[in-house]
């Protein structure tokens, strides 16, 4: 039996939250919950609650992650955080601005059981899942790092390390608490998976009409099962039919992610494959040329044959974009979180020094 997770303050229900405040008048736990959630704040910043009890919240209910390591781009545009858990596990987050919004990309899990090789996250094997707590407190303190360059979070994308839909359970408590409580729009979350059609089809049950992104990579069979091993238990017929069902029930672009890997799904015949899939559903296309990741030997497909790809699925009715790498030089793009405390290269690093 998987040794019970502690409850950090982020994984505590308003119920729990009540019981720890028992000795409070009753509106103390709506003064804390809006100071976690829509504030965004740590215990001892509540300044409009008593000095002891601020403190006594942080002793009783701690955090759950720890900075480890920070890493920033050269333009201060990108940046990748290193969470260490309470029992050693590691996770990391990158917190993304452009001109016009600024993202999250979040980790669910400590590791990654789906084994696609071309992953560096994939490539570290599993460890365990994240609580919601702990995918819930990467949000708030990404929140919290945009706003102190005066930037509001405006997206979250569950793309970072692990498979979201193999953590449904936990997944989906984060994203109602991110959702009705820190106050972010459903339409500004998207959930990324590999094809675990279980997992679609409850997101298409679910009240809450999030994003629905698919690493696909392939458009056959046979390709597939090299590149995502999880397409052996659900093979593409299996996947397009889920997919079909979320947009009936969400009506919402669906997207699809391709990593371009040079001489391996790159050809005219992975256009025309890819186009006569996504087509019928009416579906976006992410290009992304693989990013590089120590375990794994191909390269990424060079930028002149990019843009023909790119041409021809748009020749072919599709509509793609080539999403641009962000935070390579750091790792911290697509498929290159790993959470590595020390790496060959791994740059200037502003170790942290504070929990906040």
């Amino acid at each position: 039996m998987a040794e019970p997770l502690p409850r950090s303050r982020y994984d505590l229900d308003r119920a729990e939250l009540a019981d720890l405040l028992a000795d409070q008048p009753r509106y103390r736990v709506a003064q804390v919950w809006d100071g976690l959630y829509a504030r965004g704040l740590e215990p001892s910043a509540m300044t409009d609650l008593p000095r002891a009890l601020r403190s006594r919240l942080d002793e009783v209910a701690p955090p759950a992650l720890t900075a480890a390591t920070e890493r920033r781009t050269d333009d201060g545009d990108t940046v990748k955080t290193l969470w260490a858990l309470h029992d050693g596990a590691l996770i990391e987050s990158v917190l993304m601005h452009y001109r016009d919004r600024t993202t999250v990309c979040v980790s669910t899990q400590a590791g990654c059981a789906m084994a696609c090789g071309f992953c560096a996250t994939g490539q570290a094997g599993f460890r365990r899942q994240l609580s919601a707590g702990e995918i819930v407190e990467q949000v708030v303190r990404a929140r919290r790092e945009a706003a102190a360059t005066g930037r509001r979070l405006s997206n979250v994308v569950f793309m970072g390390m692990g498979e979201p839909l193999a953590n449904y359970d936990r997944l989906w408590v984060a994203i109602r608490r991110l959702h009705d409580d820190v106050g972010l729009s459903a339409r500004h979350l998207t959930v990324s998976t590999v094809g675990i059609v279980s997992g679609i089809r409850r997101m298409a049950a679910e009240p809450e009409p999030v994003n629905l992104a698919v690493s696909l990579h392939a458009a056959d069979d046979e390709l597939r099962d090299r590149l995502v091993p999880i397409n052996r238990r659900h093979p593409l017929g299996e996947l397009v039919d889920a997919c079909r069902e979320y947009l009936t029930a969400k009506n919402r672009r669906l997207s699809f992610e391709w990593a371009l890997i040079d001489g391996v799904n790159d050809r005219d015949l992975d256009a025309e494959r890819l186009a006569a899939l996504v087509r019928p559903l009416r579906a976006h296309v992410n290009l992304i040329p693989l990013n590089p990741t120590p375990g794994y030997p191909t390269v990424g497909t060079p930028p002149a044959r990019v843009a023909a790809f790119r041409a021809r699925l748009e020749t072919l009715g599709v509509n793609a974009t080539v999403r641009r790498n962000r935070g390579n030089d750091i790792d911290a793009a697509c498929g290159q979180l790993a959470a590595r405390p020390t790496a060959v290269g791994f740059g200037p690093t502003r170790t942290a020094t504070r929990a906040d």
